[in-house]
């Protein structure tokens, strides 16, 4: 459904992406997970037509649409902000990006959401989720081949950002729409991709399902990507493990040195003989403990 082939751009003050490839299948939830700056809404951009790549061809459902404007690509976009019309009723906002305005159809997203008692309002009537949810209905509405989404969620508060981010998964794969999905957050990654691409400095540095670059990053910045990460130094490499890869037993003494739950999880700050870190473990303060850690990697 989306292919890209060597796309490259890059811009007079820095930043970009550097010949990148990629193929995300029909119906597939593709999440790009990244730092700020590492290319990922570049990457949407030049997906969607809003940049032109320097090199590389960029093909949707089959179709190059490398020198396409954004009109004729049929892709929908979610931005950071929204970008809602002000003067719009939440239904407008629908009708008027409808190839064909129906305003039963319409009516029927605003529904699927939860927004059916709220079709006359405007933006500015309307919550930070709400909004963002007329944002996405929006997008939908267009009927697109692609659905593009950059950060939706960031400006939202965590709580509501944990219930919309499962709503919008499931509504992906109700209406069986190939996605393209932005975020920095691991935990995001993690919930909503079939599979994941690691970005950092414009490269794609490695695909996969979550669980396997999860448990098998192949380079430092793919394992730091997904947090939860402790980065020791031993005879000039690095030992990188996460919180919860050490287990009580094993020949590693450490010593406990704070305690924190999070969600019903425990961690605690430990000294190892390379320097300190974070582990799952139920452990009280100045007690010592032996650990195992598998696996560890080495960088």
């Amino acid at each position: 459904m989306v292919r890209l082939e060597g796309v490259a751009k890059r811009f007079p003050g820095g930043g970009g992406v550097l010949g990148v490839d990629l193929e995300v299948g029909e119906g597939e939830v593709f999440v790009l997970l990244g730092a700020s700056g590492s290319g990922k809404t570049t990457l949407l951009h030049l997906v969607a037509g809003l940049h032109l790549p320097d090199a590389g061809r960029v093909f949707l459902g089959g179709k190059e649409v490398t020198h396409l404007p954004p009109e004729r690509r049929q892709v929908g976009y979610v931005f950071q902000d929204q970008a809602l019309w002000p003067h719009l009723t939440a239904l407008d906002h629908l009708l008027l990006v409808m190839p064909r305005p129906d305003r039963k159809e319409a009516l029927g997203l605003l529904e699927r959401v939860g927004l059916l008692d709220h079709a006359h309002k405007r933006p500015h009537q309307l919550s930070g989720g709400q909004r963002q949810r007329v944002a996405l209905v929006r997008a939908l509405a267009r009927r697109p081949q692609v659905l593009l989404l950059d950060e939706p969620y960031s400006a939202l508060d965590p709580v509501l950002r944990e219930e919309l981010r499962l709503e919008v998964r499931t509504l992906l794969k109700e209406q069986g729409i190939t996605a393209l999905h932005v975020t920095h957050d691991p935990e995001e990654a993690m919930l909503l991709a079939d599979r994941v691409g690691v970005m950092s400095q414009g490269r794609l540095l490695q695909v996969g399902s979550p669980k396997e670059v999860y448990l098998h990053p192949n380079s430092l910045e793919s394992f730091l990507a997904f947090g939860r990460a402790n980065l020791l130094r031993r005879d000039g490499e690095v030992l990188a493990f996460r919180q919860e890869w050490a287990s009580p037993g094993g020949s590693l003494i450490a010593e406990v040195l704070e305690r924190r739950e999070l969600r019903g999880e425990v961690l605690c700050r430990v000294r190892l003989e390379w320097g300190e870190a974070w582990v799952r473990l139920e452990a009280s303060p100045g007690t010592r403990v032996h650990l195992a850690i598998q696996p560890l990697l080495r960088f």
